[in-house]
């Protein structure tokens, strides 16, 4: 589709450019948020951010696999423009792999990325959560939780992945340490995203006779994820800084949950349905995007315009004084 035109702010005069922080749900299907209709699912916190921003229904990214998706998000580039093209090196032995996954994380370093591009106004950022391009310092980050080293198990996230469902220290401990300086916060949990091990009170909560055991985990999952927005979003309220601040939601790619188990001819099973994950169905690229800056951004829900994720960096780089690249 084509590049859709960057979000403007209104011209309020601010103090600033703005905090920013960008919320990326992972493997989450596009109408799985009461905001979006879902008959069951709460998410009562996103709700309310939807309710302040402006909420684009109709967004998508350029592909529906994580690493792609996410390096997009972090360039502001089409996969054929940041050569991250799927998740892994091709098989093989050991060796062969972890040299494919440095010469990915070498390819991926000659691309911008919105952290080092909003370094140039002085701007302190912090990865918690997926980032598979090695160190977090990889990605021009000033702070982070990724080691990335393949020898050491690091693929996608390793010790970042600790975020939303350990704990949301990080997070609080980086804003508190910024002081006056403004900051860019990428938000990536592991959450919804397999395995789907929510905690029992939320859980309950979603067991009923006639719902498969695996829909009942995963639609507790997205509450669970939408809990931890909420702890974010809190946070920035109880520190004063909401409407200093540009929230940016947006999910990696989509997910159908499977009900019952399927094994594909390869031999590899499938969590999710065929038309979601890894499809070019809008089950699988299809997500909400939303913008939320009190002041500054007229709330209001848009179900006609179609946008792209590949749009979020520029938008975001104009919103903080930058002029895209």
């Amino acid at each position: 589709m084509p590049a859709s035109r960057p979000l403007a702010a209104s011209e309020k005069p601010g103090s600033g450019p703005p905090n920013v922080v960008m919320i990326i749900s992972d493997d989450q299907g596009w109408g799985d948020y009461g905001f979006m209709g879902h008959p069951v699912i709460r998410t009562p916190h996103l709700d309310r951010l939807a309710s302040r921003s402006k909420l684009f229904t109709r967004g998508y990214v350029p592909t529906s696999l994580c690493r792609p998706s996410l390096a997009t998000l972090a360039t502001g580039l089409f996969p054929h423009q940041h050569l991250i093209t799927g998740n892994d090196p091709p098989g093989g032995a050991r060796e062969r792999v972890l040299e494919g996954r440095r010469r990915m994380i070498e390819l991926f370093r000659e691309s911008p990325t919105i952290a080092g591009l909003l370094a140039s106004k002085k701007y302190l950022s912090h990865q918690s959560g997926k980032w598979w391009e090695g160190h977090c310092r990889c990605g021009e980050f000033t702070d982070g939780m990724t080691h990335g080293d393949p020898s050491r198990g690091g693929r996608h996230g390793d010790d970042g992945l600790k975020i939303g469902r350990r704990t949301m220290q990080p997070i609080f401990d980086f804003v508190e340490g910024a002081g006056e300086r403004p900051f860019f916060l990428w938000y990536a949990p592991f959450l919804p995203h397999t395995p789907h091990n929510p905690p029992e009170r939320l859980l309950a909560r979603y067991r009923e006779e006639g719902r498969a055991p695996a829909l009942a985990k995963y639609y507790a999952m997205c509450e669970w994820f939408d809990e931890t927005c909420g702890q974010l979003l809190d946070f920035l309220e109880k520190k004063g800084l909401t409407e200093r601040t540009l929230v940016v939601y947006v999910t990696d790619n989509g997910w159908i949950q499977k009900t019952r188990e399927s094994v594909l001819p390869t031999g590899w099973r499938l969590p999710h349905e065929p038309k979601s994950k890894r499809s070019p169905y809008d089950g699988g690229l299809r997500t909400p995007i939303m913008f939320s800056w009190p002041g500054r951004i007229e709330p209001s829900r848009d179900t006609t315009t179609l946008v792209s994720s590949v749009d979020l960096v520029p938008t975001i780089l104009r919103a903080c004084g930058l002029q895209p690249t």
